[in-house]
């Protein structure tokens, strides 16, 4: 009988881990081994780019990749996991209740937005998913169709953080293009922090002031939201700001199914693996990309929920679940270099290195460098053998 890696979710952690591994084994001639990824649809959603529009076209096909490499798809939505006896039931495409083993598992289910705050369930958007932010996008289309309000022509963002910060600098642009250019349009950023863009450097946070002074971006600081309604939004305050389009980027959490897993979690959820990414205290589960909480270096530096941490978290567990197996020495997971790039609309972009986060381009040229990533570096390699395995080397460049 072949020994079964199973890894949960085709996000980038899970589809660079099952390349990885299937790399690996294919280097030491190990057709004993074999990797499935169960998902619930074989394609790789361009997250980062959900804040765009048009974002039915922001999805890549994994069939063809996965067959040239050796990797199985598995059709179903993982609902239990049952670490002792080294199983997983899902729910297979007609809904039935299935179960699959495995010898090595890979936590890749990522990560989600929780609607923790009250009325966020019925009345907020988001850009999570690619369902949601098609939903938004019809939403907005049909603003032209109402009549002309203060609501209709205010859209608020619930958190200044990476995705807050995209969203928000978009708007202004895809606004206009719906309601015209005379329509006095309102993007309103709501935030706990004092300041904008409170978790980066004061130089990067400077970047992201003017971009939104000149974009028109309003920030309303040191505010909570207390509930969200269909007519907007209102604050701890008292205050109530009338909106049509209230956008929730906050609470995110690791994926539920981590808590099926025995092991200590971090607030978000993250499971805390060793340095080879497996759960501490667990013999065959290890976890990779959002549900991981994994150090990237000896500086105290942790892995943050982006495809940037996610792509390099693959390809290492994917190596490393297949050395087990395979009875080699694994390679500890370390990602010293880290970059941020935030879209700022029709501003630009930002770029910036290190955890200090220095920037290094803005506007046009920042612009070219995201357009470069989004478009281009985050999307899965050609589906040719030796292609694929060469980029899912975990010792490979990246950023």
């Amino acid at each position: 009988m072949k020994q079964q890696i199973l890894i949960l979710g085709a996000g980038f952690a899970g589809m660079w881990a099952a390349l990885s591994a299937a790399r690996l084994a294919d280097l030491h001639g190990r057709h004993d081994i074999e990797i499935t990824v169960l998902a619930p649809q074989p394609e790789l959603r361009i997250r980062p780019r959900f804040y765009e529009s048009e974002v039915e076209n922001y999805a890549a096909p994994l069939l063809p990749l996965f067959a040239v490499t050796g990797v199985k798809f598995l059709a179903g939505v993982a609902s239990e996991i049952d670490s002792a006896s080294q199983q997983v039931w899902y729910h297979n495409e007609q809904d039935q209740l299935t179960a699959v083993r495995y010898d090595r598992l890979i936590m890749a289910t990522g990560s989600h937005i929780t609607h923790a705050l009250p009325g966020a369930q019925q009345y907020a958007f988001d850009v999570d998913k690619m369902e949601s932010a098609a939903r938004l996008e019809r939403h907005l289309a049909a603003l032209a169709e109402q009549p002309e309000s203060a609501a209709r022509n205010t859209v608020i963002v619930c958190g200044g953080g990476f995705t807050g910060i995209e969203v928000a600098t978009e708007m202004p642009a895809r606004l206009r293009a719906i309601l015209g250019d005379s329509a006095a349009i309102r993007v309103i950023v709501v935030d706990r922090s004092p300041v904008a863009g409170g978790r980066y450097s004061e130089q990067l946070r400077d970047v992201i002031s003017q971009a939104s002074v000149e974009l028109g971006v309003e920030w309303r600081l040191n505010c909570e939201i207390k509930a969200i309604d269909e007519s907007g939004l209102t604050l701890k305050n008292g205050e109530h700001i009338a909106s049509s389009t209230v956008i929730l980027t906050v609470g995110v959490q690791a994926s539920p199914l981590t808590r099926q897993i025995p092991g200590e979690r971090d607030p978000q959820g993250r499971l805390h693996v060793d340095q080879q990414l497996r759960v501490i205290g667990q013999n065959a589960v290890y976890a990779t990309g959002d549900v991981a909480f994994a150090r990237t270096d000896d500086q105290g530096n942790h892995a943050l929920m982006t495809c940037q941490h996610a792509i390099m978290l693959g390809r290492f567990v994917g190596h490393n679940v297949a050395a087990d197996l395979i009875g080699i020495e694994p390679l500890p997971y370390r990602q010293v270099n880290y970059v941020t790039c935030l879209d700022l609309g029709a501003w630009g972009a930002v770029y910036s290195e290190g955890w200090d986060q220095m920037v290094k381009f803005t506007k046009e040229e920042g612009k070219k460098i995201k357009v470069s990533i989004t478009n281009e570096l985050i999307y899965p390699p050609q589906a040719e053998r030796e292609v694929a395995f060469a980029a899912a080397d975990p010792l490979a460049p990246f950023v």
